[in-house]
């Protein structure tokens, strides 16, 4: 029997979809969806197994100029999604700009692995104006493939799925065929809460954190968790604590029980808030955080 297996980066600029159409398309929730831009900081596996296949979807986080030395390696991990793909799917949606991020873009057009261009969101606009974007992404990559998908209400995911598989080269297994994922259980335990984060505050407080998972202690009964929520300024600090620890209490109940979910147990969560100024310009931290 023939047997087929590749790696399938999704790649594109920022709050296009590219984590909603990668949690679809690998079948479990591992990537963090919320409104809010560079919401995936990290190059994510999902592993989807079946007898003749298997593909290893790379969610990426969204290409952006990089302020701090957080987002450069942020914009590494885009980067090198070009270089080791199999199949590249380039996710954009009606709304940005098409010259938005050229450099990356020009990049796109020079590989000469597969391209399917998605266009996510066609739920939010009518078939004409589907159509002018068609019409220019044929332009701007003639040897592409198109899918026009609503990655939100599934529309379009299986054909797009049938797709990869057709182009997916000819391959043993990379992983065994039981694995989800090759993050451990105590990296999505932290990206649960930095979720929480994103979804309860506003500004520049979830971009200033990182979650740190310092204890992961398993029984047969329950799993201890020992978090701290980094920050990079003493005023953080207090916004994330809130009035006599109310804002934390809500983060940590809310985690808690997407862990247990997660982890099929009971999980008794501790979260602590640690100071680590500029966190995100420093090699070190970077480094102690995953991100070098």
């Amino acid at each position: 029997m023939i047997h087929k297996a590749g790696f399938v980066n999704i790649i594109g600029n920022p709050n296009v979809g590219k984590s909603t159409l990668s949690n679809k398309l690998v079948g479990e929730r591992l990537s963090i969806i919320t409104s809010k831009s560079q919401t995936t900081r990290h190059r994510i596996f999902g592993i989807v197994n079946t007898p003749e296949y298997q593909i290893v979807f790379s969610d990426t986080p969204g290409v952006l100029k990089p302020n701090y030395k957080l987002q450069e390696s942020m914009l590494k991990f885009s980067q090198s999604a070009l270089s080791d793909a199999d199949i590249l799917l380039y996710i954009t949606d009606p709304y940005e700009k098409p010259d938005k991020n050229e450099e990356f873009l020009n990049k796109v057009k020079k590989t000469s692995v597969p391209v399917i261009i998605v266009i996510n969101k066609i739920d939010l606009i009518d078939q004409e104006r589907l159509e002018e974007i068609i019409d220019y992404w044929k332009k701007e990559l003639p040897d592409s493939k198109l899918f026009p998908i609503s990655a939100l209400h599934d529309f379009n995911i299986d054909n797009l799925l049938k797709q990869i598989i057709e182009i997916l080269p000819e391959s043993p297994p990379f992983y065994d065929k039981d694995m989800l994922t090759d993050r451990p259980e105590k990296f999505f335990i932290a990206e649960i809460i930095r979720e929480k984060i994103l979804i309860h505050y506003k500004k520049e407080i979830p971009y200033s954190v990182e979650v740190e998972v310092e204890e992961f202690k398993e029984t047969k009964e329950r799993v201890d968790i020992r978090a701290v929520i980094h920050v990079t300024r003493n005023s953080q600090k207090g916004i994330i604590i809130g009035h006599q620890g109310s804002a934390l209490k809500r983060v940590g109940t809310e985690a808690r029980k997407d862990m247990e979910q997660f982890l099929q147990k009971k999980v008794f969560l501790q979260t602590f808030v640690k100071v680590s100024k500029d966190w995100r310009d420093k090699d070190n931290q970077l480094k102690q955080f995953g991100y070098e």
